[in-house]
C-alpha cells in the first residue's frame, strides 16, 4: 500500500482476480486499499476502516451491490460506485434513483475508473469536513455560553477546552478558588464523545485513609465503588494535592492498570474513565513538600489549564455581572437591575478574593435588594465580603486561620521571629516553614 493520495478505498467483488486487479489499479494511483469478496462484511469494516468511496460488484452471492446500496446510511456512509459486467441502462438508472454515486460497467477505461472515484471521494470528504466543522462551530457557540469572557486569557481557554474535549489526555486543571475549576473539567466531559456516561466528581481533601478501598473500588455484591460508577465517562478529582499519601498510590495503580478490586472480589475489574484533576495550589510546591506523589503528578498533568482570577479579566466584569443578574432575575421573576456608572465603578475597584463565585454572589444579592426596591452593587459587595472570604474546605480554613494568626504575631512582635515562635508555641524551624508554606510576605506586614 501507498497513500500518496491519502484517500482510502474499499473494494468489493466475490472475482478474485478482479479483486486484486482493482487494488493494484487503485494502490499504482496511490490509495490506500482494502477487499473483501462479501458485500456482507461491510457493515463490520466501515467504522475501522472509513473508507471515502466504496468500488462494489453489482451482482456476487448473498449480498448483491444493490442490497449493499440499500442497506448503508445515506447520512453517514461514503459514496457508492457501483460496477457490472451484466449493466444496462435501466439497472444503471435503479442504482443511481437508489443512492449510487456512479455506475460503470466492465471492461471500463482504467483512467475514467480513477477520475470517478477520485471525485466520489473528495466529494465525500469535504461534506463530512463541513459537517464536522459546523458540529465544532455549534459546541463552540455552546462553550462560550459556559465560559463567558473575551478577554485573551479566556478565549485561549475556550480554545484549549474545545480541543482537549475531543481526546482522552489527562488533563490538570488549576486555578483559585471560585475561578471555574469544576465548571472547565463539566465542559471537557459535556464536549467529549463520552458526554453521554457518567461525570463523577471527587473530593480528594475528604477520602478517608481506612475506607478508601470500599468507597473508591466497592465491595462485590454490596456496593459499587466511585471508580465503577465513572466507567464510560469521566473522573473528576478535585483537590488532587489534598489526596491523603496512601490514597495517592493505590489511585496511581488504578490510574495504570485500568483495574480495580472490589472487596471479596476474586478478579479484577476493567475500567475505563477519562481522568480530570484541579488543583487550588501550586502541585509542584505540593511535591517538593512532599505531600503530593512525582509519579502521580506526572500521570495527571499530561495537559494543563491554568485559569485565571476574576481580578486578572477586569474587561470581563460587567459582562459577567449582567449575566449574572440576569440568572437570578429570572429565577426570581423580576426585571434585571441595570447597572450605572457608580455599580460599575465599584466593580472594577474590589478585588474579587473570591473570584467568579464571589461575583456570582454579589450578583444575587444586588437582586435581592432590587425586589425591595433598593440597593446598589457597592452595597452588595460590602455584604458580601464577610461570606466571600469564607473557605471551602477545612484544609482551607485551617491555612487561613493560621496565615491571619501567623501574620498578627509577626505584626505584634514587629518581625522578631524568635518572639514570633515562643508566642505562637513552636520553633523557629516549624515557623519559617509554615511562613513559606503559606505564602507569607513578612516584610509586607511590617
Amino acid at each position: 500500500m501507498t497513500g500518496g493520495t491519502g484517500l482510502r478505498a474499499l473494494i468489493v467483488d466475490d472475482d478474485k482476480a478482479m479483486r486484486a486487479s482493482l487494488c493494484e489499479l487503485l494502490e499504482a494511483a496511490g490509495w490506500q486499499v482494502e477487499a473483501t469478496a462479501r458485500a456482507a462484511s461491510v457493515a463490520e469494516l466501515l467504522p475501522p476502516l472509513a473508507p471515502d468511496v466504496i468500488l462494489s460488484d453489482m451482482r456476487m452471492p448473498g449480498m448483491s451491490g444493490m442490497e449493499l446500496l440499500a442497506s448503508l446510511d445515506r447520512a453517514t456512509a461514503p459514496p457508492v460506485v457501483l460496477i457490472s459486467a451484466h449493466g444496462d441502462i435501466p439497472m444503471a438508472v435503479e442504482a443511481m434513483q437508489n443512492g449510487a454515486y456512479s455506475f460503470v460497467e466492465k471492461p471500463c477505461d482504467p483512467r475514467r475508473l480513477l477520475s470517478i472515484l477520485r471525485n466520489a471521494a473528495e466529494r465525500h470528504r469535504m461534506a463530512r469536513d463541513r459537517d464536522r466543522l459546523k458540529a465544532r462551530l455549534a459546541r463552540l457557540s455552546g462553550l462560550d455560553r459556559v465560559l463567558l469572557g473575551q478577554t485573551s486569557d479566556i478565549r485561549t481557554l475556550r480554545e484549549d477546552v474545545l480541543a482537549l474535549a475531543e481526546t482522552d489526555t489527562p488533563v490538570l486543571v488549576t486555578g483559585e478558588t471560585g475561578t471555574g475549576k469544576e465548571l472547565v473539567a463539566r465542559a471537557l466531559h459535556d464536549l467529549s464523545p463520552r458526554a453521554g456516561k457518567p461525570f463523577v466528581a471527587l473530593n480528594c481533601a475528604t477520602l478517608p485513609d481506612t475506607r478508601f478501598e470500599a468507597g473508591m473500588f466497592g465491595v462485590k455484591g454490596e456496593t459499587t465503588g466511585t471508580l465503577t460508577a465513572s466507567d464510560g465517562g469521566t473522573l473528576f478529582l478535585d483537590e488532587i494535592c489534598a489526596c491523603p499519601e496512601p490514597a495517592q498510590a493505590k489511585l496511581l495503580r488504578v490510574i495504570e492498570t485500568r483495574e480495580i478490586w472490589p472487596i471479596g472480589a476474586h478478579a479484577p475489574v476493567k475500567v475505563d474513565f477519562r481522568l480530570v484533576c484541579a488543583s487550588n495550589e501550586d502541585p509542584e510546591r505540593a511535591v517538593a513538600e512532599g505531600r503530593l506523589r512525582a509519579d502521580l503528578l506526572y500521570r495527571l498533568n499530561t495537559m494543563q489549564l491554568a485559569l485565571p482570577p476574576l481580578r486578572a479579566r477586569r474587561e470581563d466584569l460587567a459582562l459577567l455581572f449582567r449575566h449574572f443578574l440576569d440568572l437570578h432575575a429570572r429565577t426570581h421573576e423580576i426585571a434585571p437591575p441595570d447597572p450605572g456608572p457608580e455599580d460599575i465603578a465599584a466593580l472594577m475597584a474590589h478585588n474579587w478574593p473570591g473570584n467568579v463565585r464571589e461575583l456570582r454572589h454579589v450578583a444575587e444579592r444586588r437582586v435581592l435588594a432590587a425586589r425591595r426596591g433598593r440597593g446598589s452593587v457597592l452595597e452588595a459587595i460590602r455584604a458580601d465580603t464577610a461570606f466571600s472570604e469564607v473557605p471551602d474546605t477545612l484544609r482551607e480554613a485551617v491555612a487561613a486561620f493560621e496565615r491571619e494568626l501567623i501574620a498578627k504575631a509577626i505584626q505584634a512582635h514587629r518581625g522578631r521571629m524568635d518572639a514570633v515562635a515562643e508566642a505562637l508555641g513552636i520553633g523557629r524551624r516549624t515557623l519559617n516553614e509554615k511562613i513559606v508554606k503559606l505564602d507569607l510576605d513578612k516584610d509586607a506586614l511590617l
